[in-house]
């Protein structure tokens, strides 16, 4: 257990996602008693020896009967995405954030660990080495950035000495079993359509998994110890950053797929983006377009980060290099081949 704090028991929110299961993996191997709330039917929790409770976070009651009993709530469930209906971004960010919050002061939880995310102070300039200093954006190019926002406002604000809270913003998590950044970039070179935007020097930071997971928990020790983290937030990454053409580059050459060379400028991408918004607006179109506007400023900015005050106060090292993760995931991608 080293000196690590004691948690007698921990909920964690979307413990059925890829964040959240591994963090339900890693509280179970420390010892720690685990419950799971999320919409859908995840068998492999109660299989790890997890307590899986189905239930909606926008409803306070669902909520209320998840967190009983527990001390330290884990609050990963969110909508992510870059496209889509602003309220459903509200109720899953926002309304469900509000009911966690309420339900951990109704049952006289300790502390909370938020999962947020770097894009709540993205404005589409280049992020260079900046701290968690930086304000957040006043003009926001989707729901999930706003949401977001509004979400880890609140979890800070809500920090006192009956509850104590933290957030963390990873940065493009990665790894075995992702289901979101591996295939989606692995399925788009499969078809033929995966471009670089713009000049491909742009570097950014990457999460590898296993180092988001040690965040999480480190941040847990953290206000169970007292130390000054408590109200903070924090920029988590693998502190490696590299190129995005690097990065996509990586993991096409961990499915085995040919490298992308193919570059479309910044501009073109950006036009691209603003009209299929204005398209997809006009019919109503549910499905997320190919190019948004954010995406076409994420693929051709830089976002790397200071990570001093993660290692200051919660003496974050990632343990995981992007090279080592990359050997995980090709270990992974073959497997499930085979």
């Amino acid at each position: 257990m080293g000196n690590r704090g004691i948690i007698l028991k921990a909920l964690v929110t979307g413990g059925g996602g890829f964040l959240g299961g591994e963090i339900v993996k890693a509280l179970l191997k420390r010892g720690d008693s685990v419950k799971t709330i999320q919409r859908g039917n995840y068998p492999f929790l109660n299989e790890l020896g997890a307590e899986s409770i189905r239930g909606n976070l926008t409803q306070l009651d669902d909520v209320n009967d998840a967190i009983s009993g527990c001390d330290i709530v884990f609050h990963v469930a969110a909508k992510a995405g870059v496209w889509g209906d602003y309220n459903g971004y509200y109720q899953s960010n926002v309304v469900a954030t509000k009911n966690v919050l309420e339900a951990c002061r109704k049952n006289n939880v300790k502390y909370l660990i938020y999962t947020s995310t770097p894009s709540v102070v993205f404005n589409g300039d280049n992020e260079e080495g900046i701290n968690e200093s930086e304000p957040y954006i006043k003009e926001y190019f989707n729901a999930y950035q706003k949401t977001k926002s509004i979400a880890e406002k609140l979890v800070l604000e809500n920090n006192d000495e009956g509850l104590k809270t933290v957030a963390l913003r990873p940065h493009l998590i990665w790894g075995p079993n992702d289901p979101h950044l591996v295939p989606r970039i692995i399925s788009r070179a499969k078809a033929g359509r995966l471009k670089l935007v713009g000049n491909r020097n742009n570097k950014v930071d990457s999460c590898y998994i296993d180092n988001a997971v040690q965040a999480h928990m480190l941040a847990a020790d953290c206000l169970q110890k007292n130390i000054d983290c408590a109200g903070k937030v924090y920029f988590i990454s693998n502190d490696e950053p590299i190129g995005m053409a690097d990065l996509i580059n990586k993991i096409l050459s961990a499915a085995k797929l040919p490298s992308v060379n193919k570059t479309i400028p910044v501009s073109v991408a950006y036009v691209v983006g603003f009209v299929l918004e204005k398209i997809y607006k006009l019919f109503n179109i549910k499905n997320e377009p190919i190019m948004t506007r954010f995406v076409a400023k994420q693929l051709s900015t830089s976002h790397w980060f200071d990570l001093s005050a993660a290692k200051n106060d919660l003496g974050y090292r990632p343990k995981v290099s992007i090279d080592e993760g990359m050997i995980r995931l090709e270990e992974s991608l073959a497997e499930e081949i085979t």
